[in-house]
């Protein structure tokens, strides 16, 4: 009986150790993550619009993430919900049209949208950009891309069509490839998708695996992204223990953090990149010694 109870004992506290790296240490041996401006630097300009995209350049932000969908003629759109209704003004244009789902209307009436508006006075007529046009613009802007595929479901070859528009772009050059661009997904078969037709895309999959599914990720996903109240130094730990498909350890981003004390505080559990609507307030969280 006392045996056991030692033995018992003794699986715990390992168990603990082995579950609970201190922050401290994890940031020891880790560089600071990359700040990622989450649908450009949306905490000051309309989201997933050009000028998002600007205003993140003029903060010094590299990163921006983005959010891809497809229109009723085939044309990808950069816009985050799978409604129009909330980022621009439908239903003034349209009225009767409801539920205003992208995927219903063409590319050339979605651009007779205001899409600023509703940010404020500044950004009236500020348009729902293509993702060609999006492109454009990361590249003018000598920017980098955290691109997530959205709602592939409703959009059956959407993984082809995007890698397609990204090559023509000029994007899957090895310039591109080897630390400018990540796509990324809440569906793990769009990203397997993605990365059986183009295995040199790094490729990110949002959300939080098991622990033990992890495996299973590290065959299709350089990243795992989970949302920053999921994480913990145990699990980020956990998903730096496994390599990705490129050879390289996986890594994580984490979303979405707007203030600097979480900020610290993830970067203090290892995450390898911070994705926030504000990313100067984060950058300059990290820069703090």
């Amino acid at each position: 009986m006392h045996a056991r109870a030692v033995a018992a004992t003794i699986t715990v506290l390992l168990g603990a150790t082995l579950l609970s790296p201190t922050p401290a240490r994890a940031t020891a041996a880790h560089t600071r993550p990359e700040v990622v401006a989450h649908r450009g630097a949306s905490a000051y300009a309309p989201e997933n619009t050009l000028p998002a995209v600007d205003r993140a350049a003029a903060l010094g932000i590299p990163w921006v993430e983005n959010d891809v969908q497809r229109t009723k003629d085939g044309v990808l759109v950069v816009v985050h919900d799978d409604s129009l209704r909330r980022t621009t003004d439908v239903e003034q244009v349209f009225p009767s049209r409801t539920p205003w789902k992208v995927k219903d209307f063409t590319a050339a009436e979605i651009a007779r949208l205001d899409a600023g508006s509703w940010f404020g006075h500044a950004y009236v007529h500020t348009r729902v950009p293509t993702l060609a046009q999006y492109m454009r613009r990361v590249e003018r802007n000598h920017q980098k891309l955290l691109l997530e595929i959205k709602n592939p479901e409703l959009y059956p070859g959407i993984e082809r069509q995007t890698l397609k528009l990204l090559g023509n772009e000029g994007w899957l050059d090895r310039r591109h490839l080897d630390g400018r661009l990540i796509v990324q997904s809440f569906s793990a078969g769009s990203l397997r998708i993605v990365h059986d037709l183009k295995p040199g895309v790094t490729t990110g999959f949002l959300g939080r695996p098991e622990p033990g599914d992890l495996h299973g990720y590290a065959g299709f996903a350089d990243l795992i992204n989970p949302s920053h109240g999921t994480l913990s130094a145990a699990y980020v730990s956990a998903v730096h223990a496994f390599t990705g498909p490129h050879g390289r350890r996986l890594r994580v981003f984490a979303w979405t953090v707007d203030d600097a004390t979480r900020a610290r505080t993830v970067a203090g559990y290892g995450a390898d990149g911070i994705i926030t609507n504000k990313p100067d307030v984060v950058r300059d969280a990290l820069n703090r010694p």
